[in-house]
Formats: C-alpha cells, sequence, structure tokens
C-alpha cells in the first residue's frame, strides 16, 4: 500500500508527545492506583464486603454520565486558551488533591461514616477525573491531521502510560509491608498523597505544552450558559444519536468491548492460578511472583509490543495490524497452558509477549483510528468537530467493560467452584479456572476479529477526507 511520509507541519513535535504521554500515565496510574487501595477497603478499614461492592459499582453509573456531557462542553468551549487544555489543567490538580482526600479514612470510624464519605468523596473525585481525562483524549484525537503521525502519537503516549501499570502492581506489596508502614490504613493513606501529588505534577504538563487545533476554522459550536441548558442537552443528544449511526466508529466500540472486556474478565485469574496453582496456596512462597507478572507484562508491551504495532499500522495499515496483533495474542493466551508450570514459576513470562499484542494493539490503533473518524463525521454532518464526544462515547464504553468485567469475573469464579476460604483449591476448580482463563480471551478475540474484519476506513480514504475538509474550511 502506498505510505507517504507525514508533512512536517503534520508532525506532533517530541516535548508535545512527551507531555501528552504523562497525561496518559497519569490517566492509567489513578485509576490503576484506586483500583490497588479499593482491596484495603476491606482489609485495612473493616468495610463490609457488600457496601465496599457498592462503592465500586455506584460511582461508575454516574460517571457514565458525565463523561458525555463534558465531552460536549470541551467540544464547545470558546476560550483564549483552548477548548481542552484549561479543563485539563484544572481537572489535573483538583484530581491530584480529591484522590489523596479520598483515602484519608480511619478504621476507628463507624463503618457508615467512612462509607458515606468515601461515596460522597468519590462522586467529586470522579467529576475532577472527568474534567482532565475527557478533554485529555479529545486533544490527543486532533493533535495532528496525519493517518500515521496519529498511530505515531498514539503509541507513544501508550508508552509513556504502561509505566503507570509497571508502578500499580507494587502498590500491594509496599502497603502491606510492616516494615514500610506500622498498619495498612497508615499505608493507604501516605501513598494516597504521594500518588495524588505525582498526578498534579504530570496532569498540568499537556495543558501546558501540547497545542491544540487552531480555532479559526471551528464554526457552529453550541453556546454554552445557564440559560441554554436544555438546547445544549438536545443537542449533545442529536450528536449521539449521530456518533452511533457511524458505523466504524460502532465497529471500534465493539472490538474494544471484546478484546478489553475478555482480558479484564480473567485479569485477577493469573494471581490465583500462580497461588493457587504454581504454590499451592502458600502466598508467603507466591511471594512477588503474581506483581513481577504485572509488571513485566506492562514493560514488554511499552517497549516490545507497541512499538512494533506501530510500524505494522504504518507498513499494512491500522486494520491489518489490529487483526494480525489480535491473533498473536490469541496464540499467547493459548501459550498460558504451558507456560504456568508448577516448579518452574519462570515460565509464566514465556506467553507475554505474544499475549501483550491484544491490548498494547487494540489502544495504540483504536485511538489512532478514532481520530480518523472524527475526520469522517465531519465530513457527513459538518461543524462542530466532536473529538471529545467521540473520546468520551469510546471510553465509556471502556468503561462499561471494565464493570461488566467485575461482575463476569467473579460469576466464573463461582461457577468454577473456587473457595476464597481455602488455602488449598479441589485438582477440578484449578483445571477450570485454567481453562476459562484461556477460552474467554480467545473467544472475545476472535469476535473481534469479525467485527473489524469489513473495517473500511483506509489510509487512502482517510487522505481523500483530509483533502476535502481542507478545502471545505478554506485552509492553505
Amino acid at each position: 500500500m502506498t505510505n507517504p511520509s507525514s508533512k512536517h507541519s503534520d508532525k506532533v513535535p517530541f516535548v508535545q508527545k512527551l507531555a501528552f504521554g504523562s497525561g496518559h500515565l497519569v490517566n492509567n496510574l489513578l485509576p490503576g492506583a484506586l483500583g490497588v487501595f479499593s482491596f484495603f477497603l476491606l482489609t485495612a478499614f473493616g468495610m463490609d464486603p457488600f457496601l465496599a461492592g457498592l462503592l465500586g459499582g455506584l460511582p461508575r453509573i454516574y460517571d457514565a454520565i458525565t463523561d458525555p456531557i463534558m465531552g460536549f462542553i470541551s467540544d464547545n468551549t470558546q476560550s483564549r486558551w483552548g477548548r481542552r487544555r484549561p479543563y485539563i489543567f484544572i481537572g489535573a490538580i483538583f484530581c491530584g488533591i480529591l484522590f489523596a482526600l479520598l483515602w484519608q479514612l480511619d478504621p476507628t470510624n463507624t463503618q457508615w461514616y467512612n462509607f458515606w464519605y468515601f461515596l460522597i468523596l468519590s462522586l467529586v473525585y470522579l467529576t475532577a477525573n472527568t474534567i482532565f481525562s475527557t478533554p485529555l483524549i479529545g486533544l490527543g484525537y486532533e493533535m495532528s491531521s496525519d493517518y500515521n503521525e496519529r498511530t505515531r502519537l498514539m503509541a507513544f503516549s501508550q508508552t509513556i502510560g504502561q509505566i503507570a501499570w509497571m508502578i500499580v502492581p507494587w502498590f500491594w506489596v509496599i502497603i502491606a509491608d510492616p516494615d514500610i508502614f506500622n498498619t495498612q490504613a497508615e499505608g493507604v493513606r501516605k501513598l494516597s498523597i504521594i500518588v495524588g501529588s505525582i498526578c498534579i505534577l504530570l496532569g498540568v504538563l499537556p495543558a501546558i505544552f501540547c497545542k491544540e487545533v487552531d480555532q479559526t476554522h471551528l464554526q457552529n459550536r453550541a453556546e454554552l450558559s445557564i440559560k441554554n441548558i436544555m438546547s445544549n442537552l438536545k443537542e449533545l443528544f442529536r450528536n449521539m444519536v449521530n456518533i452511533t449511526r457511524n458505523k466504524p466508529f460502532m465497529k471500534l466500540c465493539g472490538a474494544t468491548f471484546l478484546v478489553f472486556n475478555g482480558f479484564q474478565v480473567v485479569a485477577s485469574f493469573s494471581y490465583f492460578i500462580i497461588v493457587f496453582y504454581l504454590f499451592r496456596g502458600d502466598y508467603g512462597s507466591a511471594g512477588t511472583w503474581p506483581a513481577w507478572f504485572s509488571t513485566i507484562s506492562a514493560f514488554t508491551t511499552a517497549f516490545l509490543v507497541i512499538p512494533i504495532i506501530s510500524y505494522m499500522a504504518r507498513k499494512w495499515g491500522k486494520r491489518k495490524a489490529f487483526i494480525i496483533s489480535t491473533i498473536i495474542s490469541i496464540f499467547g493466551y493459548a501459550l498460558k497452558w504451558w507456560g504456568f508450570t508448577p516448579g518452574q514459576p519462570w515460565m509464566m513470562f514465556i506467553p507475554i509477549p505474544l499475549m501483550s499484542f491484544g491490548i498494547g494493539g487494540l489502544f495504540t490503533l483504536m485511538m489512532s483510528m478514532t481520530a480518523d473518524v472524527c475526520d469522517l463525521d465531519e465530513l457527513y454532518n459538518g461543524m462542530p468537530r466532536k473529538e471529545g464526544t467521540f473520546g468520551a462515547i469510546y471510553w465509556w464504553m471502556v468503561k462499561l467493560g471494565q464493570g461488566l468485567a467485575l461482575v463476569l469475573g467473579g460469576w466464573v469464579l463461582k461457577v468454577v467452584g473456587f473457595d476464597q476460604s481455602l488455602t488449598e483449591q479441589s485438582a477440578a476448580t484449578i483445571m477450570n479456572l485454567r481453562i476459562a482463563d484461556i477460552v474467554i480471551p480467545v473467544v472475545t478475540a476472535a469476535l473481534a476479529i469479525w467485527v473489524m474484519w469489513r473495517y473500511d476506513l483506509s489510509e487512502e480514504k482517510a487522505r481523500e477526507i483530509k483533502q476535502e475538509l481542507v478545502r471545505r474550511r478554506g485552509e492553505l
């Protein structure tokens, strides 16, 4: 296929790529840390498991509502600083502060006090997180209008973002280590302050260094005001209806839901298989092996898989790169059957390079293709451009997958007969758990390939759309 080089004007400077990547690191670090810290609601603060489940589920419903609203606001904002950057700057600061405050719980408080404290602050924190993350995603879609430069930008940002997943697994070890903190509660409180501070420092960088699209050519933006709130909501609804009619975008959402949901359902299974299969339920012997498994996975994704996928996309196109990388990941999941071998725990790392092509290819390519889809939407529906709304709906699909995966993962554990009160699981339970750990992501990955098989927004078509949009806007 033809692969013309990107024009200099379409290339994103390294400093801007680094700043955008730092934003993605924060965007991964916050939910990753939240997931780890939430475990200690039970062990450190004595929260009832049902109440802890509500604290995990109720805020997700609120989050799903606020994302599209923030996307619409970001798309239609008019300011001297741009549509995205003011929100990113303010959101990063409040995210860091509120994340730290969220975890200043005390186990001596009543359970209901801690429940309402955490629930209310969770909603406030998620509001700040939406203000930060939704414009950040939209910013990435508009930083370049070039087909290949978009892939390079997303590949770079995903590489930086993977650093968060190299760090997060060790929070379990640090918080629970009595040589570092006297209690788990103390560990959660102090480490949350460190995480919040890092997120503020790194989160404001995209707002300071990244460049937005020229607002001169942006037309038909809605007037955001209290008196226009009903008309704004109607316009948001119309935009969302139009977006759902965008077939290439819906294919991206469907494939993402399948691959990511399949991965998330079995995400915790590796930990259980390591502890209960490789080490016979001996947590002491399992030690840091589960943390190393997650860290090596993230390291491999960042520095081996993503660069290869970026090259594949430039060489063969994004659709083919996605299909090939997903097929490779299927072989990786199958290889786990031999990789997890009692007495030889080091073999668990063998499938990682192949498995990592699944998630590594997913977000690198899908975010790049979503940027192309935003051009297609402007071609059919005109201004205003809707990068923020597209990003919000795409990540709403990701969050829906996460929520569903939590439910399905627990259901699968129950079906296979896993009993958390036992130090040693039955042979049948381990066998069924290992089968589910492989079959579920393989099936969802295969379905995602089927969904993307006829995706038709090729490089040639994307360049034709770009030229037409430039002509319409009267840009040189």
